[in-house]
């Protein structure tokens, strides 16, 4: 049972640091490019629906970065590959 007590503490611990880890770059990015598209905006507001459409599409694809770690944390946690290998061989 101590393989088993490992790979669920391990599960937990590597999932809680892709969260960790996964969702600090994204939330700093996005913070950067609206910094970035607000100044723009109040440099050239006449360019403001070219400059928000293209921000919009912009933080849509930084933000699939912290969904993906998210979608890796659930996996570790509820689907791990290494549980149904311990699982099927419990002595070894």
């Amino acid at each position: 049972m101590a393989t088993i007590d490992t790979i669920g503490f391990a599960s937990i611990v590597i999932s809680g640091m892709t969260m960790a880890i996964g969702s600090i770059g994204p939330a700093i990015g996005e913070a950067w490019g609206l910094s970035r598209a607000l100044s723009a905006i109040a440099q050239q507001p006449d360019e403001a629906n070219t400059i928000t459409r293209t921000l919009f599409v912009g933080l849509a694809m930084i933000e699939s970065i912290a969904i993906y770690c998210f979608v890796i944390s659930i996996i570790l946690i509820f689907a791990n590959p290494f549980w149904n290998y311990v699982v099927a061989n419990p002595g070894g």
